[in-house]
């Protein structure tokens, strides 16, 4: 898919993400960032994701949660 990380992007990204286990299965970190940033760059709502990427809820509460790109940007 277009915006979508290649494997060596995800390769360079991976090992900054949280790896703790919370006791429910997560949903795939990459899954889940290359929906947030198809939201991003396509400038669509989060209701119009495609259905390859799941629930826009699942994305949606994940981005919310980590206070979106401005806390990872700033640390």
């Amino acid at each position: 898919m277009r915006y979508e990380f290649a494997d060596y992007e995800w390769i360079a990204i991976k090992p900054m993400l949280p790896n703790k286990p919370r006791g429910v299965l997560r949903v795939s970190d990459r899954r889940v960032l290359n929906c947030i940033f198809w939201v991003l760059r396509s400038g669509a709502p989060w209701r119009d994701l495609p259905e390859t990427f799941g629930p826009y809820t699942t994305c949606y509460n994940r981005f919310v949660r980590g206070g979106g790109l401005v806390s990872g940007a700033a640390s």
